[in-house]
């Protein structure tokens, strides 16, 4: 097997709560607790789960525009967080960010063309008319005109936006993208349009992804794996379409009931959760998941799952499960 590109070992990241007049520390919000994965060469791993379990705040230490609290990130063999300035600079070529809204991704002062020469000559790769060259070549990769090149931001729509942030992370030709939910602020039909441009330009490039999403749909048709995060932790992890055929976790199949099936005479079980999500702030002790899960309760198992945090194990060959049952 491959080496990984890219290793992640019980990474977390704990916001402090400060209070109080002399802003006094009284506690930690976990936003990410402990979360290890590999990514390999060519693949795309994605990351789901609810609103505020932490997917975001995990691509984001990854790259370290947030400085993560504690782990460890290993980018072909490098250790990613001792590095100083200097060395993460030329680290950022290998690693790029899609971010979630094309509207607020991109400077409205900047033409498109500045834009995308603004990385060029960041990091010394072009400039004049190899850097004009470099642009007109990168639109026309992510499906644009050259021409678009003397447009302002507000003068294209949300998926042509999303285009050119894509084009934007392409420019110093990295190897991993973190795509955090690059589809979520677009209309339905487009969301299908940059799906498949990532996919095209993944197999002409060579990319490697990580996908962060909560649309269960989308993730499914681009993953290669797919991990699941609850409250700051990943609960399983597995290949696509083994965890979409055979979800181990009570909560990945509460979130796989609750995708709509494209059929009216074909009824599908929704599984209700009860009750909210616990605060990241004050997370449950023992397994995380316990309160709101209807394994637990039909077991008569609330005492063990409240008192023994399940680790992630390896239930079948490549299928890890964080649950006492699975």
């Amino acid at each position: 097997m491959a080496e990984p590109l890219l290793r992640v070992r019980e990474l977390s990241k704990h916001f402090p709560i400060r209070k109080g007049l002399f802003t006094r520390t009284v506690g930690h919000v976990r936003a990410v607790d402990g979360v290890s994965f590999d990514l390999f060469p060519g693949e795309t791993l994605g990351l789901v789960g609810e609103s505020g379990c932490g997917k975001t705040t995990t691509g984001r230490c990854i790259l370290r525009l947030l400085e993560p609290t504690a782990g460890s990130v290993q980018f072909e063999g490098r250790d990613v967080l001792p590095m100083g300035a200097a060395e993460l600079r030329a680290l950022r070529r290998q690693m790029q960010i899609v971010f979630q809204d094309p509207y607020s991704s991109l400077n409205p002062r900047l033409t498109i063309g500045s834009m995308l020469a603004e990385p060029l000559a960041i990091h010394g790769l072009a400039k004049g008319a190899a850097a004009r060259d470099r642009v007109a070549e990168l639109l026309t990769l992510v499906g644009m005109s050259p021409d678009h090149a003397r447009r302002y931001p507000h003068e294209f729509s949300g998926g042509q936006r999303q285009r050119i942030g894509i084009a934007r992370a392409l420019a110093v030709s990295p190897r991993l993208l973190v795509l955090d939910e690059p589809v979520s602020a677009l209309d339905v039909s487009i969301q299908a349009q940059i799906v498949n441009l990532l996919r095209d330009l993944q197999r002409e490039l060579g990319l490697t992804y990580l996908f962060v999403a909560h649309d269960l749909s989308v993730v499914e048709h681009i993953s290669t794996r797919v991990a699941v995060m609850y409250l700051g932790r990943i609960v399983e992890l597995a290949d696509a379409a083994t965890l979409y055929r055979d979800p181990r976790h009570p909560y990945t199949r509460s979130l796989l009931s609750a995708v709509p099936v494209p059929d009216p005479d074909r009824r599908s079980q929704r599984i209700v959760l009860k009750g909210d999500v616990p605060s990241p702030a004050r997370p449950p002790s023992g397994c995380r998941f316990h309160p709101r899960c209807p394994l637990a309760a039909e077991r008569n198992e609330l005492a063990r799952c409240s008192a023994d945090d399940p680790v992630l194990r390896e239930v079948a060959p490549g299928h890890w499960v964080a649950c006492h049952f699975a």
